[in-house]
């Protein structure tokens, strides 16, 4: 599919991931892409959304507007996360089809694979058992939408594809404690440490568990790809292939932060699913897409890009 000419809606487009795939889509000469902002289009509702299609015509869409966090939001949040991403994507998806969108790009997550899937995960092993509890909500209510897409390319033959991104990081993340993800947590940990000349950095823990991630700008990257290049019914992962302990992340982290303290692991708190590492075979082989940022590089730029916005915490 060429894009360039396409009415296109970006759900989420003024977020983390969103801003990014808005840019790149803008740098592939695309001249119509349309951001709804929440304020005015409430995408949990049906007019929100109704409205949304009515003013935008989108041919193509891409949804990947979610309500996200770390360990600690998705134990706060448990109802709230399952409801607002579950209902969010069933009034996208109908909505795609209602008004005969060309094709619909929706945005998964591997909080969705059972908690001890065999490593590395392989989209086969997707209904193999109950994902992990700390983020099940929400990881059910994504996958609640890979079903959603299959059905409807069933019944109706719509074109809805579901891709699935490894854990993101990179510049704009959320910095904020209370919400952010491990990378964003740590970074603004040991800067803050850092600079108030701390001895010791608290993490959560024991350090053990290992984490996939894949820098924000390859996770565009890869969704446009698929947008561009697929047209299956599958879930398709998006990562980098690799695997790191939380422990062995952390100190790269303070490395590049310049901590030069010592850490402290707090085993009172979880430590989240045990591993977590693509297959990413398959989006390589059916789109082409490979992730091209080495971590040590990706943390380097997200360090930098914070240090420039101390401003932008959330």
């Amino acid at each position: 599919m060429d894009l360039s000419s396409k009415r296109i809606v970006v759900t989420g487009g003024g977020g983390f991931l969103g801003s990014f795939v808005v840019e790149r889509l803008r740098a592939k000469g695309c001249q119509n892409v349309f951001v709804p902002r929440s304020k005015e289009y409430d995408l949990t509702t049906h007019d929100g959304v109704a409205r949304l299609f009515k003013d935008a015509k989108p041919e193509v869409v891409f949804h990947l507007a979610a309500v996200v966090g770390g360990i600690g939001a998705n134990r706060e949040n448990p109802g709230s996360f399952f409801y607002k991403n579950a209902i969010m994507g069933l009034h996208m998806v109908e909505a795609a089809r209602l008004h005969g969108a060309e094709k619909t790009i929706v945005a998964g997550s591997i909080c969705s694979y059972p908690k001890f899937a065999p490593v590395p995960f392989r989209e086969e092993e997707l209904w193999n058992g109950y994902p992990e509890e700390t983020n099940a909500p929400y990881g059910i209510a994504k996958k609640s939408l890979l079903v959603m897409c299959q059905a409807y390319r069933q019944q109706y033959g719509m074109n809805a594809i579901f891709l699935m991104p490894v854990n993101l990081y990179g510049p704009r993340d959320n910095f904020d404690l209370e919400a952010s993800h491990v990378i964003p947590a740590l970074i603004r940990k040991a800067i803050e440490a850092r600079d108030a000349g701390r001895t010791v950095m608290e993490c959560w823990g024991d350090g053990s568990p290992t984490r996939e991630f894949l820098f924000v700008e390859d996770a565009a990257d890869g969704l446009i790809r698929g947008a561009e290049g697929y047209d299956g019914g599958d879930p398709v992962n998006l990562g980098s292939g690799n695997e790191i302990t939380i422990k062995d992340l952390t100190e790269t982290i303070v490395d590049l932060s310049g901590f030069k303290g010592s850490l402290f692991w707090d085993t009172s708190k979880p430590n989240g699913q045990p591993r977590r590492k693509l297959d990413t075979t398959k989006a390589e082989a059916l789109f082409g897409f490979k992730a091209g940022t080495a971590l040590r590089d990706g943390l380097a730029k997200t360090i930098a890009w914070y240090e420039r916005n101390p401003s932008k915490l959330s």
